[in-house]
């Protein structure tokens, strides 16, 4: 069964965040796609996974016909991963529709009411379904 984590961040900027994020999972070596809100939520965390630290290095690409299913990190905001998805790190306000095929799945919760109430609805939507759940303050 997928686990799930919400990570519950208390002044961290959520882009920020699921960047480090990325990059410790990038590390491991297991495949990760990240669910954005929408093609510019998309191309501003494209743009920032290569420079939120001079010394990181997250190889990854926006998933679009012509990307490679072997890429180990993919985003997408109107896309679903159509290779094995170890990870998902889940930036929108819906709960993605495939989430039952990651291992993962991470839910980043950022300080705003609007993003604190879509996540307390994914947190019942997952709670109701049985899946075990586990809470992360940042």
């Amino acid at each position: 069964m997928t686990r799930i984590d919400f990570y519950i961040l208390k002044d961290a900027n959520t882009d920020l965040f699921a960047c480090r994020l990325a990059e410790k999972i990038y590390k491991t070596g297991l495949n990760l796609f990240i669910n954005t809100a929408d093609q510019q939520s998309s191309q501003k965390l494209d743009s920032l996974l290569w420079t939120f630290r001079e010394q990181s290095f997250v190889p990854h690409a926006i998933l679009d016909a012509n990307t490679s299913a072997s890429d180990q990190v993919l985003l997408a905001h109107d896309r679903e991963p159509d290779h094995n998805c170890q990870v998902l790190i889940n930036l929108s306000n819906q709960v993605a529709n495939y989430f039952s095929r990651c291992e993962r799945v991470a839910e980043v919760i950022a300080i705003s009411d609007e993003s604190k109430k879509a996540g307390r609805e994914r947190f019942k939507f997952y709670r109701d379904r049985g899946y075990q759940i586990q809470t992360h303050e940042i």
